[in-house]
């Protein structure tokens, strides 16, 4: 039999249980669950404080009936649970924390291409991580290249001559060499030619061969000579 004490120890526990299920509900609403969310923690609220407002009525009820017939120190009464009762208290063992719903109370769809997208490219993103760690672990081919390069040239008593990748490389280079072999460009670049401009003379040379034999080179030219 349920003393006064024990019932108000057994209301906190309740309101205490059922506001620790209403703060997870509102936790996990969405924007557009928001208000369903609410309205549901306000009945249940609403229900609860109803059941135990009855249970109180019959207890002091019970308790009151008692005094009459014997004296005011027998606060004990039995607890006489009413059918609106035990439904409010079944409602409320039941209840569980449920996923977030939409405006018509329907579960939310997993939006399983999103999901797809999402996985594809963070494996594609793990793929490139992985080709960049084994591109590390290789040797740089033009480094290896050059340390070849450099190899024969030390083998054969050569020197490396930059020459600036400006358009005009080839024929920096030709003028260059010649100019390194001691051959002159000559009579119209004497003295009248500067060190960066000597590509000229050879390009200017080279045109006027082409156009002179062109039989030799119109088979590899993408446009007409003239």
């Amino acid at each position: 039999m349920e003393t006064l004490e024990e019932m108000h120890s057994r209301h906190r526990k309740e309101q205490k249980d059922l506001q620790s299920r209403v703060t997870q509900k509102k936790k996990s609403a969405t924007k557009k669950t928001r208000k369903g969310v609410n309205s549901e923690c306000e009945e249940l609220e609403r229900q609860l404080k109803e059941k135990q407002e009855q249970e109180r009525a019959a207890l002091n009820g019970d308790a009151g009936l008692k005094d009459d017939s014997t004296s005011d120190s027998e606060d004990d009464a039995p607890q006489q649970d009413t059918p609106e009762v035990n439904e409010v208290a079944q409602a409320l063992s039941t209840t569980t924390i449920s996923e977030p719903a939409t405006e018509n109370g329907q579960p939310r769809k997993r939006n399983r291409q999103k999901e797809r997208l999402a996985r594809r490219a963070a494996e594609q993103e793990a793929a490139v991580e992985e080709a960049k760690k084994e591109a590390a672990n290789q040797p740089d081919p033009k480094a290896v290249e050059r340390e070849i390069m450099l190899k024969q040239f030390k083998s054969q008593g050569l020197t490396e001559k930059l020459i600036r990748p400006d358009g005009h490389c080839l024929f920096s280079a030709v003028a260059d060499q010649l100019s390194q072999a001691g051959i002159p460009l000559g009579a119209e670049a004497d003295g009248e030619v500067k060190e960066g401009e000597r590509y000229k003379v050879v390009r200017k040379a080279a045109a006027g061969y082409i156009e002179g034999h062109p039989d030799d080179f119109v088979a590899w030219l993408d446009e007409p000579i003239e």
